[in-house]
């Protein structure tokens, strides 16, 4: 039984500051298992640690689709 769910983050000591700061969580890396977040200090911008998430959707691959003719063409509004 899963009592808890996803923790992240909203303060986390900075050795630069010498004090908690609030903090900014940013996507490093999306992998087929999961993503690689970054916290980083709201206040000087230093790396304070990293998040993996698991269970993430994986993103799909776009793959230009080919015209009848074998030729690639362009999807939209293009003429």
């Amino acid at each position: 039984m899963k009592q808890f769910g996803a923790f992240t983050a909203s303060e986390l000591y900075c050795p630069k500051c010498k004090v908690a700061q609030p903090v900014r969580e940013k996507l490093l890396l999306v992998l087929p298992t999961g993503e690689l977040h970054q916290y980083l200090c709201s206040q000087c911008g230093s790396s304070l640690g990293e998040r993996t998430t698991t269970g993430t959707k994986p993103v799909p691959l776009v793959v230009p689709r080919l015209a009848s003719n074998g030729k690639r063409r362009l999807l939209g509004g293009g003429r």
